[in-house]
């Protein structure tokens, strides 16, 4: 039953009845904590952060190494679809909501009112062949650190911390490097979309999630690197509250 696995797969602020749910998507080997910080900083949204296994309270969980699995089981597990709800994606994250997004409508269900991708290119787009997934933990946490940063210093510093950040990220980096985008219609939802100016992702590759929609697309970028939503938050933050605003504003404004 949806109410037995809910707790598994989601955790959730306070209720906020006559808010907008903002189900918020991590980033590689991150962790639904994050995101539920936002619960006392986002009074406008009921905060429902996913929470993947093997990582966080689903550490001894196995792991999703691909994505058509993922999508299913979150699809399976989390009742999505209560109105009005938008998604959140970081990285990764963007990726996971894009396709839950795209197997909702194939699913012929509720699809959130926004969606709003953060530090991705649009997944059509083609991208340089990795296998990061491959290597060993040492290097790939090497790697991820020095090309994206966002692993924590205690982490590093730690032999155990870094074998459980060692498994959460080469299954996710699993995940991204064998993902192959479908072709298909394009939604027709609005998507905002968030980035880093001095991230790697460029302002053309964050421009391009135009053509996935028939929607409104807004892009927006900030001071700050791949993580730059840690780095100076607040703006971030006011800019999230103003597309939820809207979400809001279209529920209550649609005929009885």
């Amino acid at each position: 039953m949806h109410s037995v696995a809910m707790p598994r797969w989601l955790v959730s602020g306070a209720p906020r009845p006559a808010a907008p749910k903002l189900y918020c998507f991590a980033q590689g080997g991150g962790s639904a904590a994050e995101y539920l910080r936002w619960a006392r900083d986002l009074p406008g949204a009921e905060i429902h952060a996913v929470q993947l296994p093997g990582r966080g309270s689903r550490l001894n969980e196995p792991v999703f190494t691909s994505m058509a699995p993922l999508v299913e089981g979150l699809l399976a597990h989390v009742p999505l679809g209560a109105a009005p709800y938008a998604f959140f994606g970081h990285s990764l994250g963007s990726l996971i909501a894009y396709e839950v997004t795209r197997a909702l409508r194939e699913a012929d269900r509720p699809l959130p009112a926004r969606l709003v991708v953060s530090g991705y290119p649009a997944p059509h787009l083609p991208r340089t062949s990795q296998e990061l997934h491959t290597l060993p933990d040492a290097e790939l946490i090497e790697t991820v650190s020095r090309t994206h940063g966002g692993i924590p210093e205690e982490v590093l510093a730690s032999a155990e911390l870094r074998e459980l950040a060692a498994l959460a990220l080469r299954a996710d980096y699993q995940v991204l490097e064998t993902y192959s985008w479908r072709a298909g219609e394009p939604l027709s939802l609005p998507i905002t979309v968030f980035g880093g100016r001095a991230d790697h992702v460029t302002d053309e590759q964050l421009q391009a999630w135009q053509e996935l929609t028939t929607g409104e697309v807004t892009v927006q970028q900030f001071p700050g690197g791949h993580f730059y939503l840690r780095e100076q938050p607040a703006p971030v933050l006011r800019s999230l509250a103003g597309a939820l605003r809207s979400v809001r504003t279209k529920e209550r404004s649609a005929p009885c």
